[in-house]
C-alpha cells in the first residue's frame, strides 16, 4: 500500500482552501504540547487503533509527527481501516518549521 506523501508548503496552501485537510498529529502529548500545527488533533500513535472509530474515513487528513517516521506507520493503519484520502507531511513537523514557519 503506498503513502501518499504532501511536502509542508503543498500543506500549507491546503490549509488556506476553504475546506482543508483535517490535521492528525500522532506525537506524544509533551510534543504536541511543545510545538504543533494550527487546529490539529492529537492521536498518539499507540493509540490510533483505538480512535479509528472516531474519525470519518471519507474526510481527507494530512497526519504528521517529529520527522515523517510515525506518521507513516499511521498513514498505512488508516488506510487499512478504508481511509482512503489521507497523506503523511513529509518530514514532519521539523519540515514544516524549516520550509514554512519558523
Amino acid at each position: 500500500m503506498a503513502i501518499h506523501d504532501m511536502d509542508a508548503p503543498a500543506l500549507a496552501a491546503r490549509l488556506k482552501e476553504d475546506n482543508p485537510p483535517t490535521l492528525i498529529d500522532v506525537r506524544e502529548r509533551w510534543e504536541y504540547d511543545r510545538a504543533r500545527l494550527p487546529n490539529a488533533k492529537l492521536v498518539p500513535l499507540a493509540q490510533l487503533e483505538e480512535h479509528v472509530s472516531e474519525l470519518d474515513a471519507d474526510a481527507e487528513y494530512v497526519v504528521y509527527c517529529h520527522h515523517g517516521g510515525r506518521s507513516a506507520m499511521a498513514v498505512q493503519l488508516l488506510k487499512s481501516h478504508g481511509f482512503a484520502n489521507v497523506a503523511n507531511l513529509e518530514g514532519g513537523i521539523d519540515g514544516w518549521s524549516v520550509e514554512v514557519d519558523a
